[in-house]
């Protein structure tokens, strides 16, 4: 071969070889996948929660990860598909912020990592064995969101203390309404009310549950930690306000947009520690060595404008103890 057409044929090889070879170290970039029940337009502000903890833990989408966004759009039976499909794609980790998603994920895989932000008890649901020794392949962040009912009601009660009825606005559909139920009903007997559940597994059958709630007298509601609900505060409390029904919610956007009070943990905050396990699974660390996260604040917001536009007297007692009061 002349020198010549040794060097175009080294120049042309090079030329094709270097595409393939970008491609390989783009393909080598994890994949990390971020599973969740909710509308994609919903997430999207927690989803920032996320990418912050995986920057604190030194992984920055683009640059050393990529992240694929899957939503079930409130059908919850499409959460197992959706798993599937994430292992299907060999992603790195599995991000997920439901209850059935995180149990949709288990059952999709026992190899790759999952991590969860859940307001259900994990050891309970045997996702791990125990909070500091999670084991296999599942750690999180545990919320405490659906295990603060009791409290909530006893909340609701103490600002309408002559309540002998007590609503929960609940889907039949989720896996959290049977334990949340549960224990609203025991602390509707130790508090000598009754418990009316309200079932709603749509939007429309959300107003229909509050319109049948607002032909009894003076009856509170308590809303379920379902993301049917959750990620509804503009419907909600818009038909709380015009059904004059003082209500409870689980997050604290709710009294911020207008509702009456809420007591939960801070959800941004949880999602940024799962971004940060995230991160650290990136990095090498198994999630059997990450020990389940609890959250450790819990608040209780109060609007005071809203409890005078319902013509509520919330007790001084109460107001002292929220952590935030809107005036």
């Amino acid at each position: 071969m002349r020198r010549r057409d040794f060097i175009t044929t080294l120049l042309g090889g090079a030329a094709t070889a270097w595409p393939l070879a970008v491609w390989a170290q783009e393909a080598a970039v994890p994949v990390v996948g971020l599973l969740h029940a909710t509308s994609s337009y919903y997430f999207a502000q927690f989803a920032d929660a996320v990418r912050q903890g995986m920057r604190e833990s030194g992984v920055i989408e683009g640059r050393d990860a990529t992240i694929e966004y899957r939503g079930a759009q409130y059908q919850y039976d499409r959460l197992s598909a959706l798993a599937a499909d994430l292992v299907s794609r060999q992603v790195a980790a599995i991000v997920v912020v439901s209850t059935q998603g995180t149990l949709a994920a288990k059952a999709a895989t026992s190899t790759i990592p999952i991590v969860f932000s859940i307001g259900a008890d994990p050891v309970q649901l045997s996702l791990v064995s125990n909070l500091n020794r999670p084991g296999g392949n599942i750690t999180g962040v545990f919320n405490f969101n659906a295990t603060v009912m009791g409290k909530r009601l006893e909340l609701l009660h103490e600002s309408m203390p002559t309540a002998r009825v007590i609503g929960y606005l609940a889907n039949p559909k989720s896996l959290i309404t049977e334990p949340e139920t549960k224990e609203l009903h025991e602390a509707a007997r130790a508090l000598g009310v009754e418990l009316r559940v309200l079932n709603a597994a749509s939007e429309s059958e959300i107003d229909s549950a509050f319109a049948s709630l607002a032909k009894e007298h003076a009856v509170p509601l308590l809303i379920s930690t379902d993301n049917l609900f959750t990620d509804r505060p503009a419907q909600l409390v818009t038909l709380a306000a015009r059904h004059a029904i003082p209500t409870i919610y689980p997050y604290r956007w709710f009294p911020t947009a207008g509702g009456l009070m809420s007591y939960g943990a801070d959800l941004a905050d949880a999602y940024r520690q799962i971004g940060i396990y995230a991160g650290r699974i990136l990095n090498g660390t198994k999630p059997s060595d990450l020990p389940v996260q609890q959250v450790v604040k819990v608040e209780l917001v109060i609007n005071l404008k809203t409890a005078k536009a319902l013509g509520l007297t919330v007790p001084p007692a109460l107001i002292a103890r929220a952590d935030e009061v809107i005036e």
